[in-house]
């Protein structure tokens, strides 16, 4: 934008102040976007970039962002997945621990870092057991992509479409939506030693949900990981799970 100039008066009243010849005006110049950088093919992801997010986020697992890059590596493939985000959580911290991590795969940088509660059914403060089941008011692990927002009974909530069968395929019909929870907050962890938790649902704080909704809603990766289905969804083995996850061995190994 130009700075406007401003009109010197004088005791003569048609004089006004005259730039020198060949003056530049002055631009304010907007700031320097975060550089951006090539993604790999459709169906990979780059070791550089692994190595980028794990130094952007240094307390996220190696092995939970492997898992969860070949996930959208896979679904990217697919045509899936619009956009290069992935948001992140590892449910094998305790609720108490920032265990959500929203990362920017194209500037290699960390959106948002924050605590997300787990199903009621899932755990105390470690979520334990998970489940694809209506009813079970348990968490469901593996790759999810997210969807339109609307405002329900917990508010400003986005909805999130299960892409594994026998794993997550049910969470439409089981209603797992993002949303803020009062709940979730430092002070309710440091009062009660744990966050509270959800009917199955990653339930984040109050104060930023509206935020990291819309910086994620519309087809980007949720990626739920946990210890136990390393073996399932290692970086290995994700890309042709999520193409076709409904094998006896990748549904036996969830937790019911």
């Amino acid at each position: 934008m130009k700075i406007p100039r401003t009109l010197l008066l004088t005791t003569l009243p048609l004089l006004a102040a005259v730039p020198p010849v060949g003056a530049v005006p002055a631009v304010a110049l907007p700031p320097s976007p975060a550089p951006r950088v090539s993604l790999p093919p459709p169906g990979t992801y780059s070791r550089a970039i692994e190595t980028a997010l794990l130094h952007a986020a240094p307390t996220m697992r190696p092995e939970a962002l492997r898992a969860a890059l070949s996930a959208w590596a896979a679904l990217r493939s697919r045509g899936e997945v619009s956009r290069p985000l992935l948001t992140l959580i590892d449910y094998g911290l305790p609720s108490t621990t920032k265990r959500m991590w929203v990362l920017d795969l194209a500037s290699r940088r960390l959106l948002f870092h924050e605590l997300v509660a787990h199903g009621r059914n899932s755990g105390e403060n470690l979520a334990l057991s998970f489940s694809n089941e209506e009813g079970s008011l348990m968490t469901s692990l593996g790759a999810f992509v997210t969807g339109t927002t609307y405002s329900g009974r917990n508010g400003y909530s986005m909805r999130l479409r299960g892409m594994e069968p026998g794993v997550n395929d049910r969470a439409e019909a089981r209603t797992i939506v993002v949303h803020g929870a009062p709940y979730v907050g430092e002070e309710v962890a440091r009062r009660q030693g744990r966050i509270g938790r959800s009917f199955g649902c990653p339930a984040v704080r109050p104060a930023i949900a509206r935020a990291l909704i819309d910086e994620v809603k519309d087809r980007t990766l949720l990626y739920a990981w946990h210890p136990s289905i390393d073996k399932v969804e290692a970086s290995a083995a994700a890309a042709p799970t999520i193409a076709g996850l409904g094998s006896p061995d990748a549904r036996s190994h969830r937790g019911r």
